[in-house]
């Protein structure tokens, strides 16, 4: 304990002074959200030939929706990355970074751990068929380690879209949700129209970090009303409009709030980014103590391992466990609180596994870090450098 400590104080004595600690606190409590959200309400059953499939215990128990409210943190993580994003392109702007060059660094960092898990996952899949192991069940799992991609394919395209975002007011984004899923659900129109709110959806907790980055949401009163109007709208969308109390897909449902985002679920990510507004002034508290400090640092030096592996990790322990035979809470049907109980009790083992996951991916997130430390400046800040120094010794010798 006193070398964590030591080490903690080491890592807190090293991060520069005007860091907004709470911007990684937030990011950090999104991608645990996410994952622990993943490991609660997604199951692989077994059945009696030994083939696995995909089931929720929201599909049997639908009252235990109010567990989606709590993990699915996908809007935080979005207003994180619109704040990061313009402020990191503003800050490339004022050294004379080209466009592209300050976009290629940051898509290589999301991408290059990317790379990997689909390389891995294919070699699974490929020694899975050939081991005769059913098609059904290696198309479970390669859906369920793969499917965080559809996430960073939207974020990447809105990193991308930054220089227009980074003015634009999210009302905008808003009215095209609002609009998409009136003709949907109200008009009735064609059903692949909501695909249009998968970039609509989420730009609008993003445009709000770009509001963030402008200072625009620096008083408390706009956290208050963020939350308290998405909170209501919510609300009524859910009571009076049909929309499912749920805010991740449920299988068999007939409306998905998630897959694509639907004016409740946008809803929903405004209370979310209004609470997240209200949360910074506690977590810059707290972000002071040196060991919650590093925890959160540790946590965001891994954010894409972690946010990539989490499912691997769940599917290691449920493959290993089916050796065992149909376990409680693993294999089973989620159709009682004896499986949410059975499952709680798997999540160390989930953590274990992602630990593993974690300790064998981690270098190929945090090598793009190293390049980019020991990479050697632009020439435009270098000529600007000189311009600048041949300048002051005119001046001197004036």
């Amino acid at each position: 304990m006193h070398g964590l400590r030591a080490g903690a104080r080491r890592i807190d004595a090293a991060t520069p002074a005007e860091r907004d600690r709470a911007v990684d606190a937030l990011r950090a409590l999104a991608i645990l959200g996410v994952v622990l959200g993943h490991w609660l309400v997604t199951a692989l059953v077994a059945d009696d030939g030994g083939a696995l499939h995909t089931a929720s215990p929201l599909q049997h128990m639908p009252w235990l929706a109010p567990i989606s409210w709590l993990f699915q943190t996908l809007a935080v993580f979005f207003l994180v990355g619109g704040h990061v994003a313009t402020k990191s392109y503003a800050s490339a702007r004022a050294r004379g970074t080209m466009y592209g060059q300050w976009l290629g660094s940051r898509l290589a960092r999301l991408f290059r751990p990317v790379a990997v898990v689909v390389i891995v996952w294919t070699v699974i899949a490929a020694g899975l068929l050939v081991s005769g192991t059913g098609v059904e069940t290696v198309h479970a799992l390669a859906k369920l380690a793969l499917s965080p991609l559809w996430f960073l394919l939207v974020f990447a395209g809105l990193t991308a879209a930054t220089p227009l975002l980074s003015r634009l007011n999210p009302l905008w984004p808003l009215a095209v949700v609002l609009h998409v899923d009136l003709v949907r659900f109200g008009l009735g129109g064609p059903s692949w129209l909501g695909w249009v709110n998968v970039a609509a959806g989420w730009m609008v907790p993003y445009t709000l970090g770009a509001a963030w980055t402008r200072g625009e949401l620096d008083r408390r009163r706009a956290g208050w009303v963020l939350f308290g109007l998405g909170a209501a709208a919510t609300a009524g969308l859910v009571a009076w409009a049909g929309y499912p109390a749920s805010m991740v897909g449920v299988p068999g449902a007939a409306v998905s709030n998630l897959n694509p985002p639907t004016l409740a679920a946008v809803a929903f990510g405004l209370a979310q980014c209004g609470l997240a507004l209200l949360l910074r002034e506690p977590l810059r508290r707290v972000m002071r103590r040196p060991v919650a400090w590093a925890a959160v640092a540790l946590v965001n030096l891994s954010a894409m391992t972690i946010f990539l592996w989490h499912q691997t990790g769940m599917m290691a322990v449920t493959a290993l466990g089916l050796r065992a035979g149909r376990l409680p809470g693993l294999h089973t049907t989620p159709d009682g609180l004896d499986w949410v109980l059975s499952r709680l009790l798997w999540l160390p083992a989930f953590a274990l596994a992602l630990t593993v996951c974690w300790a064998a991916f981690r270098s190929y997130e945090q090598s793009g870090r190293r390049r980019r430390r020991t990479a050697r400046p632009s020439r435009v800040v270098a000529v600007h450098r000189r311009s600048t120094r041949a300048g002051t010794k005119a001046v001197r010798g004036a």
